[in-house]
């Protein structure tokens, strides 16, 4: 037979351990353990591990590199000088081996912008702040027919236009223009061209579009350039 002891009993003695002055034990909060200085081997480190979780340029690699410094600092040689690591050096080096290519990875990001139904100059801004050099942007650029998929896109995913549940009609006249509005305002701010916009929100049907589409991608692969 196993007994248990009540809560009575348990509350007793309790306050008996008050009573004898002594206090229930606290969990103590462990001091974070500071990381070391960086070298130039700890940079290469961090370099290393970072390029193979990420996609990511040279400008970007830079940026985290030096970021790291400043939050770890220097490491000092046996005289208690310190030794600066070359990042830029470093970060070359790695363009070198081909542990970053800066035109890939605006190629890789260009496409999934598109894909998620963003468009050219949205794409333009990112791969700037990626720190990728004007000539890259530029290559990478969505051409006319991968643009105007990811306005249609955009439009079919938000309900705009020809892809509408209702077109509007039991509204006002100045209720329609207000909803208008909202949808050039919401496609621009994506990225897309105005021309594009207008297009996709003055279609009668997706059958418009479709046909829009094709005739962009057709004329891509005779040769023609839209940009």
């Amino acid at each position: 037979m196993v007994f248990r002891k009540s809560k009575t009993s348990r509350e007793s003695g309790a306050g008996r351990a008050g009573e004898r002055g002594e206090r229930p034990a606290r969990s103590v909060a462990r001091t974070p353990k500071k990381k070391r200085p960086l070298d130039e081997t700890a940079l290469r480190d961090l370099a290393l591990s970072y390029v193979a979780r990420f996609a990511t340029t040279g400008a970007k690699l830079e940026q985290y590199l030096a970021r790291k410094l400043r939050e770890r600092g220097v490491a000092e040689d046996a005289d208690g000088r310190a030794i600066t690591p070359d990042i830029t050096g470093l970060v070359t080096r790695f363009v070198e081996l081909g542990y970053i290519d800066d035109a890939a990875y605006a190629r890789s990001r260009s496409r999934d912008l598109t894909a998620r139904g963003y468009g050219a100059r949205r794409v333009e801004r990112a791969l700037w702040a990626a720190g990728v050099e004007e000539e890259v942007r530029q290559d990478s650029a969505p051409g006319e027919a991968a643009s105007r998929r990811a306005a249609a896109m955009l439009a079919q995913k938000r309900r705009f236009g020809p892809y509408a549940i209702d077109r509007g009609e039991e509204l006002g006249r100045d209720e329609r223009h207000k909803r208008r509005e909202k949808q050039v305002a919401a496609m621009l701010r994506a990225g897309h061209l105005y021309e594009h916009v207008r297009f996709i929100l003055d279609a009668e049907e997706p059958a418009d579009i479709d046909e829009w589409l094709i005739e962009a991608e057709d004329d891509e692969a005779a040769g023609e350039d839209f940009r």
